[in-house]
């Protein structure tokens, strides 16, 4: 395959996670059309129960992550006139870390990659906001999902938002790599990848 081949918009891959909620909530399969119908093309699945330390490290990959969700939640408390936990942004990123591992291990979840054009962006597009109450109307998490951020903090939890889809095509590499080894993903020609990448169409109508 040469570099313009792997290079390709086609051959994005990113990563998504059915977190316990949304398989205790039997929408795997719901969640799974959305994808597919928009052309994506699966290429990796498991079911599997998660360990915390697999949990750190999967929301840990980018060094940066616990100052920008310390950040982003001190923020987010101040926003609503209220008085954050704490002004370090480590500290308060550390409490947002220990209720995602206990949220993330309670049950199985099922785990894929997708691939397809801006797969990253678009699964993101689908999937809807972090927080299921300011969601839009036709994403997953907006269709499925009646919980918010203030009521996770009030109940001093993660808010439960049925899916993890990696932020971006470089985050979906080094998160892929950590869910799945390489021969646990599938190259294979899917019917529809001639309809939506076929410079010409040709060969409909043989």
């Amino acid at each position: 395959m040469d570099k313009k081949t792997l290079d390709h918009f086609k051959n994005e891959r990113t990563l998504v996670v059915i977190k316990p909620d949304g398989v205790q909530r039997s929408l795997v399969g719901e969640v799974i059309g959305r994808y597919e119908s928009m052309g994506l093309k699966l290429v990796g699945m498991k079911m599997l129960v998660a360990d915390a330390d697999h949990i750190e490290k999967h929301y840990t990959l980018d060094p940066g992550w616990k100052k920008s969700v310390g950040e982003k939640s001190i923020a987010g408390y101040k926003k609503k006139g209220l008085e954050p936990p704490s002004e370090d942004p480590i500290e308060v990123a550390d409490a947002v870390l220990e209720r995602l591992k206990k949220y993330m291990v309670a049950g199985p979840v099922v785990a894929m990659v997708w691939q397809g054009a801006h797969a990253a962006e678009i699964v993101r597009k689908i999937t809807g906001g972090t927080e299921p109450l300011s969601s839009d109307v036709g994403t997953i998490r907006g269709d499925f999902v009646m919980d918010s951020f203030e009521m996770a903090d009030a109940d001093d939890r993660s808010v439960r938002n049925i899916v993890h889809a990696s932020g971006n095509a470089q985050e979906a590499e080094a998160e892929i790599d950590l869910w799945f080894d390489k021969d646990e993903l599938v190259e294979y020609t899917h019917v529809q990848d001639k309809i939506l990448y076929d410079v010409d169409l040709d060969g409909i109508l043989d």
